[in-house]
């Protein structure tokens, strides 16, 4: 039987952001299922298109790999998402993956980096250890993309579970909630004396280049400074963090470890 794992993210057109982040966890996730013949997909059709026009690659989108997939025999076909959490981009490999279910023998999607609250507890740690040396009146902010979905809710979750559990970090949105304002006024009050910015996304792209680290006047970094507290820029997207890599390797055995509990029974 043919097995393939496609690995989906949103995807980026940084050459060397995808090296050390979307890379990374593809070659992470086929080391553990090294029967499995890798593919990439991604779910932003603007990346797609522009690395189409730039640089003449094609990259398919998470349901063209599966036609390509079942049009050369795969039977069995194991999908990791690469997503922060289950939003909007990760609900295309949702409705793509039921599309395409009956076309395989197997067919498992793992889930992306938070979707349990164990999860949540595991990032903590794998943030952690990324995260400087910090003083007692220093904390890492990091930024999450935020979404119109639902599901923007996590950051906000995690947030909260940052400050219950007393962690040096907080954590912001570019497009939902939590905002930079209030992190800003909320480390005023606390008395922070210096932040470390760093992205809550798989790789460090236009969100962490322009609306974080930029000197524009909206960024992150230019709303910390205007507010009296310097901001130290890391541009370090989560693929590069092995921790984090272990996360989605774990979930692509558990989705593989439940497809195999389906078919047996």
């Amino acid at each position: 039987m043919k097995k393939a794992l496609l690995v989906v993210s949103f995807g980026t057109s940084y050459p060397d952001t995808l090296e050390k982040n979307i890379v990374a966890c593809e070659q992470a996730l086929a080391a553990c299922c090294p029967d499995r013949t890798l593919l990439r997909a991604f779910t932003s059709g603007m990346i797609i298109r522009k690395l189409a026009r730039r640089d003449g690659l094609v990259i398919p989108s998470p349901a063209q790999a599966l036609q390509q997939l079942a049009e050369q025999g795969y039977q069995d076909v194991a999908i990791q998402s690469l997503h922060i959490i289950n939003g909007d981009e990760y609900e295309k490999v949702v409705r793509d993956t039921a599309l395409w279910q009956g076309h395989f023998a197997r067919l498992v999607l793992g889930s992306p980096l938070l979707s349990t609250f164990e999860d949540y507890q595991q990032l903590m740690a794998a943030l952690r250890s990324q995260m400087p040396p910090l003083a007692d009146d220093e904390q890492v902010v990091f930024m999450g993309h935020g979404a119109s979905h639902h599901a923007f809710a996590a950051y906000a979750c995690l947030d909260h579970m940052m400050q219950a559990c007393h962690f040096p970090a907080r954590v912001g949105a570019v497009e939902s909630y939590p905002e930079v304002g209030q992190l800003v006024h909320s480390m005023q009050q606390q008395g922070v004396r210096r932040v470390v910015l760093m992205p809550l996304m798989l790789v460090a792209g236009d969100h962490a280049i322009n609306d974080m680290a930029s000197d524009a006047p909206d960024s992150w970094k230019s709303c910390f400074a205007a507010a009296g507290i310097p901001a130290q820029v890391c541009l370090q997207g989560l693929g590069e963090n092995p921790a984090i890599r272990s996360q989605f390797v774990t979930h692509l055995q558990q989705a593989l470890a439940a497809g195999t509990q389906e078919v047996a029974a």
